[in-house]
């Protein structure tokens, strides 16, 4: 279980796979200079109620895995990420979606 630290006085945990994915769109966002909010639903552990952040670039954030290995990207999720990310309630964690398979076509003898 990883771990995202805001203003070093909220620590988060996520799935490391979440995380990772989570980093992309946040990083790129806030490479841009834009500031949004960031929802998730809060783990029963805590009250499964909802929480919801404003980044801002000049805040510090914090990722911190627990593995040791990158976690594969599935562009799919980011797409849908960012999508949200870039609406006006902004970033809202949702599930991921199936990466797209892509059948290999056929030769012709």
């Amino acid at each position: 279980m990883g771990k995202l630290t805001y203003d070093s006085t909220l620590t988060v945990d996520f799935e490391d796979r979440v995380l990772a994915h989570l980093q992309l769109v946040i990083g790129a966002k806030l490479r841009r200079g834009e500031s949004f909010y960031f929802s998730w639903r809060d783990d029963p552990a805590v009250g499964d109620g909802r929480s919801t952040l404003w980044l801002h670039p000049s805040v510090p954030l914090h990722f911190k895995y627990a593995g040791g290995r990158a976690p594969s990207i599935n562009r799919a999720w980011i797409d849908l990420l960012m999508s949200s990310a870039n609406s006006p309630s902004g970033l809202h964690l949702m599930p991921e979606p199936p990466e797209p398979s892509h059948p290999v076509a056929e030769r012709e003898p």
